[in-house]
């Protein structure tokens, strides 16, 4: 009897059009986390940083425990907010360009690990705010997503972010007085593990034909080249 088979590519290309309304999506999504984020902070000034105080995460008090999903949308000045938000908007970008459902699992990912760090290690009676860990969780993972995912793009725009920001990790040790380094940390150690755990599974998928049986044949020649690789990168920006 003859052996049905299924082809399996690569990876999907994707769609230049589809890839351009995701960015678009990116863009709206990160103007409005940080349209809400300057709202709270109106709010929060207007009432003497009392929304700081009552919803932070405060280490050790089980009470505090929701301050986790709401303390990264808090800042305790002027300053702390302006500090965070350019980066906050950047490295977000660039972790949603690729698919916002994806980037919001991410986003609670981080903020999760960044409360738990600061609400377990840090010291008693600091209530601790801001995006600042979200930062650091979004910089960890546009540094290594294009490496889990295999994407040639997305590996370039990670070797780029760690040389030009390598400097923050400065603030994600210990040392640098009234910064919560744990939160960084945290923040960071979240974004490197959403990177792993919300890997797009196509594309790190071993690059054969499937067939009925269970058994597996060796690719065509063409589609195990670096060279395919790279034609196949430069189309899916709708360069090629």
């Amino acid at each position: 009897m003859g052996r049905s088979r299924q082809n399996r590519a690569v990876g999907r290309p994707v769609d230049p059009e589809q890839m351009i309304a995701e960015a678009r999506k990116a863009f709206f999504v990160m103007f409005g986390f940080l349209v809400l984020v300057w709202l709270a902070q109106l709010a929060n000034y207007a009432s003497d940083y009392v929304l700081s105080r009552d919803y932070g995460v405060v280490s050790g008090d089980l009470g505090a425990l929701p301050g986790i999903l709401t303390a990264p949308f808090l800042h305790w000045s002027w300053a702390h907010i302006e500090s965070n938000s350019g980066p906050l908007f950047v490295f977000g970008f660039l972790a949603a360009y690729r698919g916002v459902v994806r980037f919001l699992g991410v986003s609670l990912l981080v903020a999760v690990t960044s409360g738990l760090t600061v609400w377990f290690l840090e010291r008693g009676g600091v209530e601790t705010v801001g995006a600042s860990g979200l930062v650091f969780g979004y910089f960890g993972y546009v540094v290594v997503r294009g490496l889990f995912d295999r994407h040639l793009i997305d590996t370039l725009i990670g070797i780029v972010m760690a040389a030009s920001f390598a400097y923050m990790l400065t603030v994600a040790v210990p040392g640098t007085p009234g910064v919560s380094w744990l939160g960084h940390l945290g923040g960071l150690i979240g974004g490197l593990a959403g990177a792993w755990l919300f890997r797009d599974r196509r594309r790190s998928r071993a690059a054969g034909t499937t067939r009925s049986d269970g058994d597996t044949e060796a690719p065509q020649a063409r589609a195990d080249t670096p060279r395919a690789d790279l034609h196949k990168e430069l189309g899916d920006l709708g360069l090629l």
